[in-house]
């Protein structure tokens, strides 16, 4: 199983990026799908997960509203598209990987890391001042 994110770079506040989750080696439609992040010297953070059809998401409430999380299963690629970024959304982004295509009604299981089973290797998204 492997994970390739990718999409990170530098860019201004207020400016966009998208990022993609390439996934090969597993049946992607029957996993949900998930963005962590961490920023430097914190905790990783929940950001945005995707159900194995893409008809369910949920978000952090730090980045709800200006980002937007997508998947194509012919592709099978996840996406996260950020929109008004600000500095303070500069981290590490992961894109994680859950054996149940449907979300868990708990927003514990949801968020926490451990939900997923698969991970890629992250890429780093810098937003200047």
């Amino acid at each position: 199983v492997q994970l390739q994110a990718s999409g990170g770079g530098l860019v201004q506040a207020g400016g966009s990026l998208r990022l993609s989750c390439a996934v090969s080696g597993l049946a992607f439609s029957n996993y949900a799908m998930a963005w962590f992040r961490q920023a430097p010297g914190k905790e990783h953070e929940f950001v945005a997960t995707i159900s194995g059809s893409g008809a369910s998401t949920f978000y952090a409430g730090s980045v709800k509203g200006r980002f937007t999380i997508a998947r194509d299963n012919i592709k099978n690629t996840m996406y996260l598209q950020m929109n008004s970024l600000k500095p303070e959304d500069t981290a590490v982004y992961y894109c994680g990987a859950k054996s149940n295509p449907i979300l868990s009604p708990s927003l514990r299981v949801r968020n926490s890391r451990n939900s997923y089973e698969y991970w890629g290797q992250g890429t780093l998204v810098t937003v200047s001042s």
